[in-house]
């Protein structure tokens, strides 16, 4: 029987993404500074939400790893993997969502799972895909567009994330923007 968090905490969070993708080389690298990234913007959540933004980050590509596959698709079967564990339907809900991720959900006919997931549109949610979306896939910083670019290159022409990016890249670019202003308004 898995166990139950009441709270989720950044510690567990990196714990258990460490045991499912810690030997992931590049995946690993990403994870821990889109984690580092989400603690370092953290003044733009509600306080209380502050611990959950950088669990959610340590867990936003759990899905990547062995132990998670399902669908072959990450932020939902991170989100289940986070459900079997006994994490807060919050956290599963903030990595199922993360950079847009109901794009390509959909156009990989995998909408009806990413339902069971309901985005919780936040400045969490926000911050989150932020987070992601200023390290590239080896943990180096990188702006948004040179992110977007990189994606789309690493994963190619014909692939799903290509076939949205008319729909998701606004999508990021607006979160970009709201974080922005956010990070402005904080200081």
């Amino acid at each position: 029987m898995p166990s139950v968090l009441v709270l989720p905490t950044a510690t567990a969070a990196r714990e258990l993404a460490e045991r499912v993708i810690g030997g992931m080389g590049n995946r690993w690298l990403h994870t821990a500074a889109v984690a580092a990234r989400a603690a370092q913007i953290s003044a733009v959540v509600p306080a209380e939400d502050r611990d959950l933004l950088v669990a959610a980050a340590w867990l936003h590509d759990i899905g990547y790893g062995e132990l998670a596959h399902d669908t072959g698709f990450h932020p939902i079967d991170g989100a289940r993997l986070l459900g079997r564990s006994g994490w807060p339907a919050r956290v599963a809900g903030l990595v199922a969502n993360h950079s847009g991720a109901c794009f390509v959900a959909s156009v990989r006919g995998l909408g009806a799972e990413m339902a069971a997931y309901p985005d919780e549109a936040s400045a969490t949610s926000d911050a989150l895909t932020y987070a992601d979306q200023t390290v590239g896939a080896q943990g180096e910083p990188l702006g948004i567009e040179d992110r977007i670019t990189d994606m789309l290159h690493r994963h190619g022409p014909g692939s799903p994330n290509a076939l949205v990016a008319h729909l998701r890249t606004p999508h990021i670019r607006a979160i970009a923007a709201r974080v922005q202003a956010r990070l402005g308004a904080a200081r």
